[in-house]
């Protein structure tokens, strides 16, 4: 059974551009990559238990430490190569970075060590013009841009 994920992918208008908000993963392993690496806010859900859109404004609070309460766009599903199944929503609003409070993990670091180290879901979030985002975001997420600049705006 595939796993369901779901995020907010929020959005603002400055300067005539659309920009948007991609948060970068915490830890080791992402420390030193940009380019492919960041990321909707988005977190696992079980369907049937707890609504897309709910656990999408409940993992942006979660990875962001903000609030995603503006009116939804659904940008649909998209199957990761892995098998997971993201669903996002574009929300307009604004957030500022400098701001962002994400929650932790735990893992063993060093690896092989034996000894356990916390580090944050997401390490930094920033703003990205279309462009950029495309170039920064994870390859199976550009689909959500390409949705998010075809979808008309909202009344």
């Amino acid at each position: 059974m595939a796993e369901h994920s779901a995020g907010i992918l929020l959005h603002r208008l400055r300067d005539g551009r659309t920009e948007v908000l991609l948060v970068h993963p915490g830890g080791p392993f992402w420390a030193r990559r940009d380019a492919g690496a960041w990321s909707v806010p988005k977190g696992l859900y079980v369907p049937g238990e707890e609504e897309p859109l709910a656990a999408a404004r409940r993992e942006f609070a979660e990875e962001t430490g903000g609030t995603a309460e503006g009116a939804p766009r659904d940008l649909g599903m998209i199957r990761q190569r892995s098998g997971k199944e993201v669903r996002v929503f574009a929300i307009e609003g604004d957030f500022d970075p400098a701001g962002l409070c994400s929650n932790t993990f735990s893992m063993e670091w060093p690896p092989h060590s034996g000894a356990t180290a916390e580090f944050p879901e997401v390490d930094r979030g920033e703003w990205f013009d279309l462009d950029a985002a495309r170039v920064r975001i994870l390859p199976g997420q550009s689909g959500f841009l390409d949705r998010l600049e075809a979808c008309p705006p909202l009344a």
